[in-house]
């Protein structure tokens, strides 16, 4: 089963950073958050990756192309590129990477129909490039597999934006940062779709995934939700960035799933 992650958007919410990469190349430690998204994947199995790319997206290739020689030592022979000698292995060895010009202003529903040549499967999964979890993979696929919807879409509780403290006698007793909020949940990514989704896109560069796709199939009855009610979160601005990298760099990456 194909896994499909959109990478195109241009993160104008992260500016600061995305001025100079795409959002999904920002680093988390010395690996940028798309390379955190696909070990995610990986751990359970799903090694087959088809990257739908837009803004910066020659940087996204250049890293994969190079990601040999970017993660291990190796010897060249100059005048003889081709016989370039890699001497050690890394992890990721053996994932299979389809990267895909979708257009730079392409909303995601068309950025998906353009990669439809590349599933060939009834069944595929689809992320978006910013967004992290703690999540079982096989318990959402088979939750999917279940209902026999054409799609699933995994529902989060997300985390506040501000720290919270309790409060007594204008003492603070105890202080979270970041702490998941009690409520609705919302779209979390993480999608299990049937192929039969794009019947409802199109190419155009107008047709979005969330509003036209989504909706109409909820309408229809057509959308369910796999609840994740552990830890989520996304890389939407500089402050996320740097939490996000605290965490990875005091070994408390909730993400972190895989050893």
């Amino acid at each position: 089963m194909k896994v499909v992650i959109l990478c195109g958007g241009l993160g104008t919410r992260l500016r600061e950073e995305t001025e100079y990469r795409p959002k999904p190349m920002v680093n988390i430690g010395t690996r940028p958050i798309l390379w955190h998204i696909m070990k995610i994947y990986s751990h359970f199995g799903y090694n087959d990756f088809v990257l739908c790319l837009g803004y910066k997206g020659n940087m996204i290739k250049e890293y994969f192309y190079n990601y040999e020689v970017l993660n291990s030592d190796f010897t060249i022979e100059l005048g003889r590129r081709s016989d370039i000698k890699i001497h050690n292995s890394h992890d990721e060895d053996g994932w299979r990477i389809t990267l895909a010009d979708t257009g730079e202003k392409a909303l995601k529903g068309a950025r998906l129909k353009k990669i439809e040549k590349y599933i060939d499967t009834d069944t595929f999964m689809v992320t978006y490039g910013d967004g992290l979890a703690n999540i079982n993979i096989n318990e959402l696929v088979n939750f999917h597999k279940k209902h026999g919807k054409i799609a699933t879409l995994t529902g989060i509780l997300p985390p506040s934006r501000f720290g919270t403290f309790s409060l007594k006698d204008n003492v603070i007793k105890k202080f979270t940062e970041k702490p998941q909020t009690v409520g609705d949940y919302v779209n979390g990514g993480f999608f299990v779709l049937e192929r039969e989704i794009f019947d409802h896109m199109t190419h155009e560069d107008s047709c979005d995934f969330e509003i036209g796709v989504l909706d109409k199939l909820a309408e229809k009855g057509e959308l369910m939700m796999f609840r994740h009610s552990k830890e989520w979160m996304c890389m939407d601005t500089v402050r996320d960035v740097e939490y996000l990298n605290n965490l990875w760099s005091s070994n408390q990456a909730f993400w972190k799933i895989w050893e």
